[in-house]
């Protein structure tokens, strides 16, 4: 299968129809490069608050409740265009307030197929910036999605960076990981994050970023990344781990083709079994006592 995954800009919108031929511009680019995954980053419908004014958008609290109150109608657009273009498509993550966690948002990520499936998944661990001054909470647990193209797992952005939550979702073929970072150093981070996850779960991980600045938005005002597409450095994948990566701070898709059957013979015979060989750390990693030398 062939994926996308976006180095996504934010603009300051002026109204709906802006957004909706944005979104449209960017999946029929991607569908007519033959991707069949498309996946954009962790906290893209910010651009969403501009809809109710820059003095909203301007404003942390404001520009979060903005957002939430326009996902019902952003969602059904993903899932016309999934249905359109015969896509699955990993929506921009957004804060939703869902009463049924909390009173605080959740940082929501949501999955459309062709067919017209839908799933969410929340973000787990929140960042520094999340806690203070976003005060977003985590949201629902972490699971795997049977889809046509494999079983997909989502790690947002900080949540690709723990193993623990790597190794709830390692049933999936695909993890995705959709991510926002000012700075260079968060974008290693998170990539850092991904490509282990795909090298402990032999399987690929696919992460999109937000790039560019956007002074209009205090809250995502500045971000640093690219796509890249990334699996274990072993048999029947690059040396390198990397399937694909884009150009820094460059707006775009990167493109990447993954064959299912390769992620299932390097987990069946790769070189090393990191997958299966897991619980082997459980007894091994109980007991490490500090000893003192001279």
């Amino acid at each position: 299968m062939k994926l996308a995954t976006a180095a996504y800009p934010l603009d300051p919108l002026r109204n709906w129809a802006e957004y909706s031929e944005k979104l449209t511009s960017w999946v029929s680019e991607a569908a007519g490069q033959g991707a069949e995954l498309l996946v954009f980053p962790e906290y893209g419908a910010m651009e969403l608050s501009m809809l109710d004014g820059p003095s909203v958008a301007g404003v942390l609290e404001k520009s979060v409740h903005a957002v939430s109150n326009r996902i019902a109608d952003v969602d059904d657009l993903h899932a016309d265009l999934a249905t359109r273009f015969k896509v699955h498509i990993l929506a921009a993550s957004a804060p939703v307030f869902d009463e049924s966690i909390g009173t605080r948002p959740v940082n929501r990520a949501r999955l459309f197929s062709p067919t017209g499936g839908r799933g969410v998944q929340d973000k787990q661990i929140m960042t520094r910036f999340e806690r203070d001054p976003w005060n977003v909470i985590p949201g629902g647990p972490l699971q795997v999605f049977e889809t046509s193209l494999g079983r997909i797992g989502v790690l947002t952005c900080y949540d690709s960076e723990f193993p623990m939550l790597g190794r709830a979702v390692s049933e999936a073929d695909l993890i995705l990981s959709p991510s926002c970072t000012k700075a260079l150093a968060g974008y290693w981070r998170v990539r850092i994050g991904a490509m282990a996850r795909a090298l402990e779960n032999q399987c690929v991980s696919v992460m999109a970023s937000l790039v560019g600045a956007a002074p209009w938005l205090p809250a995502v005002e500045n971000a640093t990344g690219m796509g890249g597409v990334f699996g274990p450095p072993d048999t029947g994948f690059p040396a390198t781990g990397i399937l694909a990566e884009g150009i820094l701070n460059t707006p775009g898709w990167t493109y990447g083709v993954v064959d299912l059957s390769t992620i299932a013979n390097v987990r069946a015979d790769g070189t090393v079994l990191n997958r299966t060989h897991w619980e082997e750390q459980q007894h091994r990693a109980a007991s490490a006592p500090a000893i003192r030398l001279g």
